[in-house]
């Protein structure tokens, strides 16, 4: 089991709080994002949807705290987020791996950062390599691996430490679709049997719908939660596209398209048509 590699239990998730949250970058004159509240639940998967430039990215990286938020405040169980944390980890569209470095020195590096002892370094890895599907690639340098195992290979990195919070940010964006595909179930299921809250960034309809208990669809100039949408249906429904899946994609389409300023059918919608209505959530 995993959990014999780390002297505590593993971390149950953490609850997110996001609290009237606006950024301006230096330079600018207006806002990227514009009075952002929402809350995410321990162990609960959040995607953020929005077309590209209504700040999804910038959104994550607040709540990672590589940046500071404008106006407003973010909690992790309570606590201010005023800095990086290793108990929140980013994984980016990049793997940003060491290319002189073989796989199991590359999944290793932020336990030997954490001063962790070696046989429980070896350890680890061996399991998270299992867990991510790459036994036997330990040795392997990562130059020689195709993209998708270039990501599972970040991911094993990133889980490493143990973070209560995962924070994609488009990681599979650039793989083929059958390689996306089994990432997107690869991830949500560790994340269930670890405990981990994840958010990911993606303007992927089926993405969000495959990964996600609930979407933020995001308006943009500046970026704002224009409606949050449950996604129903279980595991193995999204996994064969079934009909519950179907009709959570095609109720977040239509979501997505509103948020765009666009009606169902493509056409550009009225710009003072009446204020977008936040559908309640229910947390599964």
């Amino acid at each position: 089991m995993i959990e014999a590699a780390h002297p505590r239990k593993p971390w149950q998730g953490a609850h997110i709080a996001v609290s009237g949250v606006s950024h301006r970058y230096r330079r600018s004159s207006k806002d990227v994002l514009s009075d952002i509240s929402f809350e995410v639940q321990p162990c609960e998967t959040v995607a953020l949807v929005g077309r590209s430039g209504c700040g999804k990215s910038t959104l994550l990286h607040l709540i990672s705290g590589l940046t500071a938020p404008s106006v407003g405040q973010i909690l992790i169980d309570g606590a201010l987020v005023d800095g990086p944390s290793p108990s929140r980890i980013v994984m980016f569209q990049q793997p940003h791996l060491y290319p002189w470095m073989t796989v199991r020195q590359n999944v290793s590096l932020g336990l030997k950062f954490a001063g962790r002892p070696r046989q429980q370094i070896a350890t680890r890895v061996r399991e998270l390599l299992e867990l991510v599907e790459l036994e036997g690639y330990d040795r392997r340098n990562v130059q020689e691996l195709s993209g998708g195992q270039q990501q599972r290979v970040a991911l094993a990195r990133s889980l490493a430490v143990y973070p209560e919070v995962l924070l994609l940010d488009e990681p599979f964006s650039a793989l083929d679709g059958v390689t996306r595909r089994a990432l997107q179930r690869d991830v949500r299921r560790i994340a269930v049997e670890m405990g981990i809250t994840l958010v990911i960034v993606t303007h992927d309809i089926a993405e969000a719908v495959a990964m996600a208990d609930r979407a933020l669809v995001m308006s943009a100039d500046p970026g704002r939660i224009a409606e949050i949408v449950p996604i129903e249906g279980d595991r193995q429904d999204r996994e064969r596209r079934g009909a519950a899946a179907q009709t959570a994609q095609a109720r977040l389409q239509a979501a997505f398209e509103r948020a765009s300023g666009r009606t169902v059918d493509g056409s550009i919608g009225h710009p003072h048509q009446e204020p977008l209505k936040v559908v309640a959530a229910r947390h599964r």
